[in-house]
């Protein structure tokens, strides 16, 4: 049920009385049933160091080609972020965001029509409308016509006045995820760049794989050779011959599979920079690159530096915002109505003034005042979103500050780990040189030739894999710092930032709907009303 108030042009003392009590009313009643909002859980802080570690500089703002260092990869990075398929749908994500904010906006301006009509009418005689035509006269004497011709153009104006800030609070809202879709398409930028690296480097790794079987195949082949020797010499048996053949010939085989992982990993990149199969350019360095070297800053850049939880953010306050909206909800609504046109039975009289002249204004101020659960429902869905809106910006956080921490440990980790690796490299390979000119000697048998430089293959291996491991984590803990941004045009590539003056005010105008704002990342603390 709604109590409904019209307000017309009138000079009535008793009705200027009945619409200002009813105002009233209206006003003060609604705002009787509004329930009350559930407050989150408390929530932990941001540490202030990543398990101790800090530094005064932070790898998030060093460039993608300082910070690679390597013509070809950032130059394959550059056509990603322009030809990126997933970016390209992301980019028109942004554009239908930012339509939707237009729509907004437009929606606590007043509508303005302009149109014109025609029509015809035939009244029966025995009604009230037909006696009254055919009684009635023109100022000429004659008769209305019978059919009766109606023309008529006219301007409207409807306008529901934002008392409330109803329309505008949801206008800023959807500015703030029109905000948030352009930091997830920067987040998937990051994302994109440290793709583009792991399987670059992975592919640097399967071409050292190969040299490694190439130069493991051509030791044995020279030991398969003097087992051959041997054998003629009726010094050695055929079965070192065989063994030596079977490990060539497995070696030979390994590459292939190789070989197939290059394809792949070769097309995967072509993928990601929106390009079909093609072979693609890489560097021969892999042990020695010469990459900027990681500096993790302190936690709470995070929170400035990662798309992802700027766009939560964005999304928390958005939902503060709807909780305003859903609260106007119980207010009254304000709505102008005003016409103004001409009107007449025959076109030579349309343009007449005043006596075709035609215009009205009225106003409606409309209240909930039974049966409200829908309002309240829709308010307390609000609320509900809110919170989890909170809680997904705290498990956010969370995540990137543990992605920092596993994938920072992981560097340091295997870093130290290539080092001892490197040194086991080294006694493999004096061991297949000695067990080689004792084999040549006779002293040993062929199997320790055969162990000792299987063992130096799969140690180079094991080499090659933790090195690629290594590299991996670089990268990938430069993307959880949040580097990998870069400028790039929109739509083929940089998101277009909204002007300071379209961003919505941060204040919040009734205390009773809080919107839950992120820790500042300057104090540390929770933004408040």
């Amino acid at each position: 049920m709604n109590l409904v108030a019209r307000a017309s042009l009138t000079n009535h003392k008793n009705w200027a009385i009945a619409m200002v009590v009813a105002s009233t009313l209206l006003t003060v009643l609604p705002g009787c049933g509004i329930p009350t909002l559930r407050n989150p859980l408390a929530g932990r802080e941001l540490p202030d160091t990543f398990n101790g570690e800090v530094s005064s500089e932070n790898s998030a703002q060093v460039g993608i080609e300082e910070f690679f260092n390597d013509p070809i990869l950032t130059n394959l990075i550059s056509q990603g972020l322009t030809e990126n398929y997933q970016l390209k749908i992301l980019g028109e994500e942004i554009e239908i965001a930012n339509n939707e904010v237009l729509r907004r906006r437009g929606a606590y301006l007043p509508f303005v029509n302009i149109g014109a009509g025609a029509r015809l009418d035939k009244f029966s005689s025995f009604t009230l409308l037909g006696a009254d035509n055919r009684l009635n006269t023109l100022p000429s004497g004659s008769n209305f016509p019978s059919p009766l011709p109606n023309f008529l153009t006219a301007a409207n104006v409807s306008w529901q006045v934002d008392i409330w800030r109803q329309l505008r609070n949801s206008r800023d809202a959807q500015i703030l995820r029109y905000l948030g879709t352009t930091d997830g398409r920067n987040y998937v930028a990051t994302r994109l760049v440290a793709d583009i690296a792991e399987n670059y480097y992975q592919l640097l790794a399967l071409d050292k794989r190969m040299e490694n079987l190439d130069r493991t195949i051509a030791l044995q082949e020279k030991s398969l050779e003097f087992s051959k020797a041997r054998k003629e010499g009726a010094r050695g048996t055929e079965l070192a011959v065989q063994r030596f053949q079977a490990e060539v010939r497995k070696n030979q085989s390994d590459k292939l599979v190789i070989k197939q992982g290059i394809i792949e990993a070769e097309n995967r990149i072509n993928f990601l920079v929106g390009r079909y199969p093609q072979p693609v350019d890489r560097s021969t360095e892999f042990f020695d690159l010469n990459m900027h070297p990681l500096s993790l800053g302190v936690p709470c850049d995070l929170l400035l530096n990662r798309p992802d939880i700027r766009q939560a953010e964005r999304a928390l306050e958005a939902a503060g915002l709807d909780i305003l909206v859903a609260r106007a909800n119980f207010y009254p609504k304000l709505n102008i109505y005003a016409g103004v046109g001409y009107e007449a039975f025959n076109a030579k009289y349309l343009f007449m003034t005043p006596q075709s002249l035609v215009y009205n204004v009225a106003g409606d101020l409309v209240a909930p005042l039974i049966n409200k659960k829908a309002i309240q429902a829709e308010y307390m869905n609000a609320n509900a979103r809110q919170l989890q809106a909170l809680y997904d910006y705290q498990r956010i956080v969370l995540n990137a500050f543990t992605e920092v921490t596993n994938r920072m440990s992981k560097v340091q980790n295997y870093t130290a780990s290539l080092e001892i690796k490197k040194q086991q490299l080294e006694a493999l390979e004096a061991s297949v040189d000695s067990a080689t000119k004792l084999f040549q000697g006779a002293r040993v048998e062929y199997m320790d030739v055969l162990f000792a430089q299987r063992d130096l293959r799969d140690a180079r291996m094991t080499f090659i894999d933790a090195k690629n491991e290594q590299l991996s984590a670089i990268v990938n803990t430069y993307q959880a710092l949040g580097g990998g941004l870069v400028n790039f045009q929109y739509p083929n590539g940089v998101v277009v930032s909204m002007p300071e003056s379209e961003l919505p005010s941060p204040t919040v105008p009734n205390e009773d709907a809080p919107t839950l704002l992120p820790p500042s990342p300057e104090k540390g603390e929770e933004k408040k009303e």
